[in-house]
């Protein structure tokens, strides 16, 4: 049986596999490569996306956990890339290799989208799923506050 889903805005049906990871149907067949392979065991979240508002590790989520849900990838969270979020990962200078940030970004979005004013423990929290190899986590905590407007937009870890 067909699974029918919404991905970034847009209805879809997937007829293969249903325990595909839904990584490689967003990545293969819908061509949405901003979505990264990290690990394939949810230990990275680079393959951090929303499904239905909620921030899951697509390398992990079978198709079948996407049936009538609402998938969000990091192409999706803005057109324009002027999402709160992305605007803040430029004003904070977040990516040094860029790898994990659409994960990074995809996992702050949901939590300032749940939390509205997140405390450090709920960044400590929501972030600890997604790894960044090159230690990008003060920048990366300063976009958080500055997207939920709980710091101005100006960069005080300065650069690399």
């Amino acid at each position: 049986m067909p699974i029918k889903l919404t991905v970034n805005g847009s209805p879809q049906t997937f007829d293969g596999d249903p325990t595909q990871p839904l990584l490689w149907y967003l990545r293969d067949d819908l061509g949405l490569t901003g979505t990264k392979f990290g690990c394939g065991i949810a230990a990275c979240g680079a393959c951090t996306v929303h499904l239905n508002g909620t921030s899951v590790q697509s390398c992990v989520t079978p198709m079948m956990a996407a049936a009538n849900m609402k998938v969000t990838t990091i192409e999706g969270l803005s057109a324009k890339g002027d999402h709160p979020v992305q605007k803040a990962w430029a004003a904070a200078n977040v990516p040094q290799c860029g790898y994990c940030q659409s994960g990074q970004m995809m996992a702050a979005s949901a939590l300032i989208k749940k939390k509205g004013k997140p405390t450090d423990a709920d960044v400590d929290e929501a972030m600890s799923l997604v790894i960044c190899r090159c230690g990008c986590y003060p920048r990366i905590r300063e976009a958080i506050m500055i997207a939920a407007g709980m710091m101005p937009a100006t960069s005080t870890t300065g650069g690399r």
